[in-house]
């Protein structure tokens, strides 16, 4: 079975962040930058099937979305699919950022950069408030592993 986890491009979640402004900088609407968000999400890794169930289900999305994390070499690792495209490219978005860091990294990057993205602004009210429960779980994730 291929690796279902997000691992980073980056080297940190800052680099991740700064390097997804600069690619949405290059489009010149959010047409374009939607397009782009969607591709991103085309190219996570597959998600298994037998997930896609209640028990990986983030609440709040009003598309359906999965989620799994793995804690490995002291870094969470997160896998992720919507059965939206923009949702499942959003998705992406989010574990480039946060996949593969360690729980104390996750929680102190805020994801306040959605908005300084423009990112929560440009989509409707239901998707800005389904990407911030992704973050909220993202979090939990990471503070339940700090914990234990």
């Amino acid at each position: 079975m291929t690796d279902p986890f997000v691992h980073p491009e980056e080297p940190t979640a800052a680099a991740a962040i700064e390097a997804i402004g600069d690619e949405l900088s290059l489009f010149d609407d959010w047409m374009e930058r939607y397009e782009f968000i969607i591709g991103m999400g085309r190219k996570l890794p597959p998600f298994p099937d037998q997930w896609a169930d209640d028990a990986h289900r983030v609440p709040g999305c009003q598309s359906r979305v999965w989620m799994e994390a793995v804690l490995r070499d002291g870094a969470v690792y997160f896998a992720g699919v919507s059965d939206a495209a923009i949702v499942s490219g959003l998705i992406a978005l989010l574990l480039r950022v946060y996949s593969g860091r360690s729980p104390a990294e996750i929680l102190a990057t805020d994801p306040v950069f959605l908005k300084d993205l423009g990112l929560l602004e440009a989509l409707s009210t239901n998707r800005g408030n389904g990407i911030a429960a992704m973050a909220r779980k993202v979090r939990e994730v990471a503070a339940l592993q700090r914990a234990a």
